[in-house]
């Protein structure tokens, strides 16, 4: 495996282990409850699993970068409280023991990436994508929601640098097909970026 998908992973799940038994049921991110942003961030080892078991007959997305731009909510025109509903049953999903059922699902993800070699899979919207390309995706999923758990927990925590590298390196490509100028001032100290501004 070419990716830091695998680091992503288990760096996720040590951090759902070190969640306290009464911080479920508190703020997450935006709508979510902590549980719901667990739930929709252990989505990126779901679907890893289960896009593992429809392979695709064509090439349609070629990069990570072109995932995001053609496999979003707008683009595929799903309703936002959709996507915000699947975060919360992901979140019931993961039962009395959410720590046990991160890890049972990490350990799941990683056996069938070690089975096999770089599929055409099928991914949302009936796209399809070589596992290689799609696994940057899941990792920069995990490495962004990994920090806001930990920004709702009020904890320090550091992603492992190949996962923030990957993420990162994958943003910046994202925003150098939407708005690369705007990032590349802020990132050398000419301007700051927008409010709320965001490649994804």
């Amino acid at each position: 495996m070419t990716t830091a998908f695998p680091s992503a992973a288990d760096s996720f799940a040590r951090l759902v282990r070190r969640i306290p038994s009464d911080a479920w049921s508190g703020p997450g991110l935006g709508e979510w409850d902590l549980r719901s942003l667990v739930g929709h961030t252990s989505r990126s080892l779901t679907t890893v699993i289960s896009y593992l078991e429809n392979p695709a007959e064509r090439e349609d997305i070629a990069t990570p970068q072109e995932y995001y731009a053609r496999v979003n909510p707008a683009a595929l025109g799903m309703d936002p409280a959709e996507v915000a509903e699947r975060g919360r049953e992901a979140g019931r999903d993961l039962g009395d023991d959410p720590a046990g059922a991160v890890d049972a699902l990490v350990s799941r993800a990683l056996a069938r990436l070690n089975a096999v070699d770089d599929p055409l899979i099928t991914v949302l919207g009936g796209l399809g994508i070589r596992l290689q390309a799609y696994l940057p995706t899941r990792t920069f999923e995990l490495a962004v929601h990994s920090l806001d758990i930990t920004r709702a927990l009020g904890i320090s925590f550091a992603l492992p640098p190949a996962v923030l590298e990957e993420a990162l390196v994958l943003a910046a490509r994202i925003a150098a097909g939407q708005d690369g100028d705007t990032v590349l001032m802020a990132l050398t100290g000419r301007d700051a970026l927008p409010v709320s501004f965001s490649v994804v």
